[in-house]
């Protein structure tokens, strides 16, 4: 089978000759790897099972460390290299005064889709949409302003996730004229228990703006992804009435992956379970070829499972470990 039959076998909740995998590593943690492999390009050979392309953001270098994307947003990337901390809020005021919002339907962003999605036509292509709206929002608001917003100024709240959302409308019409297969939103809801802003706002702002979203994608026939940290599991029947098909991370210290996967596997894919927070970086090699072994054998059975770390696979993760889990996914005839 290719990586992309694999998939969507996996989605459509069968199993396949291998349970299909994809795993991604911060920078620190690539470098780690690129020396070891003495390859700057080892990820190419891992047999990762999915390719994602991003609508380009225009991000340009204002500094050494400091980038601004096209929302006008300042990130510091001086600790954090992969995403950074936001420098200066663009809405100091609960006002769209201010906000100028990029074109969502400039070539240039789509420029990388067709070379990229050629080269990797065999696995399953996703287009991505980072920061898709609730954290959209934040990165221009401010976190604990955008939180007190929805209990003080809820009419600014909503027209600004309506204009957040319309761009995205945009994005996901111009990158469904390209041959991918899904949609990955990327909007972090959850803390380590619960939600972030609770399930009554959640269903307030943001769920009929993620219906919209989602039915949008489907309209082209195309697989919906979402990429949201922490607890959401009370979120999980919204979601898949919504119409998602596939949940990431599916972190093994925020609920019982176990239980989630009974309950919700029928109807919802599930793609991470890899602990990032304990196994990964402090258990042993032989711990991490044993729990690789019980998610592919468990979570895997049946379909509806890509295997993944939780997030990217973090920094103080040991090179000895990140080998343990390759191993096991890239040869799993060996051990399942």
């Amino acid at each position: 089978m290719t990586r992309k039959e694999r998939i969507k076998q996996s989605l459509a909740h069968k199993n396949s000759d291998i349970v299909p995998y994809n795993i991604t590593f911060t920078v620190p943690a690539a470098d780690k790897l690129k020396t070891h492999f003495n390859d700057l390009d080892f990820e190419e050979t891992l047999g990762n099972h999915l390719f994602s392309v991003d609508a380009l953001c225009g991000d340009k270098i204002i500094k050494p460390g400091y980038r601004q994307d096209d929302f006008g947003v300042i990130w510091n990337q001086t600790i954090d290299k992969d995403i950074g901390v936001v420098e200066e809020l663009i809405l100091k005021e609960p006002s769209l005064k201010g906000l100028k919002l990029p074109d969502p339907k400039a070539s240039w962003r789509y420029s990388g889709f067709a070379k990229g999605l050629e080269k990797h036509k065999d696995r399953f292509l996703l287009s991505d949409i980072g920061f898709s709206l609730f954290e959209r929002a934040w990165t221009l608001r401010g976190m604990e302003n955008l939180l007190v917003d929805m209990y003080e100024n809820p009419g600014f709240v909503s027209d600004l996730l309506d204009v957040i959302t319309e761009f995205n409308l945009a994005v996901i019409e111009e990158s469904s004229k390209f041959p991918i297969d899904g949609m990955r939103f990327g909007d972090d809801w959850g803390q380590q228990s619960g939600l972030i802003m609770g399930p009554d706002l959640w269903r307030q702002f943001i769920r009929p703006r993620v219906n919209k979203m989602y039915s949008k994608v489907k309209e082209s026939g195309l697989k919906v992804f979402i990429h949201s940290c922490g607890d959401v599991e009370e979120l999980f029947p919204d979601l898949i009435e919504c119409g998602l098909d596939v949940f990431n991370p599916f972190q093994p210290e925020a609920y019982d992956i176990y239980k989630i996967k009974n309950l919700h596997g029928a109807k919802l894919s599930f793609y991470g379970g890899m602990s990032t927070q304990k196994i990964l970086p402090f258990g042993t090699p032989e711990d991490v070829r044993k729990e690789t072994i019980k998610l592919l054998k468990a979570i895997g059975k049946d379909g509806g499972y890509i295997f993944s770390p939780a997030h990217a696979t973090p920094a103080d993760v040991p090179l000895e470990n990140m080998l343990a889990m390759i191993e096991v996914v890239t040869h799993q005839e060996k051990y399942l």
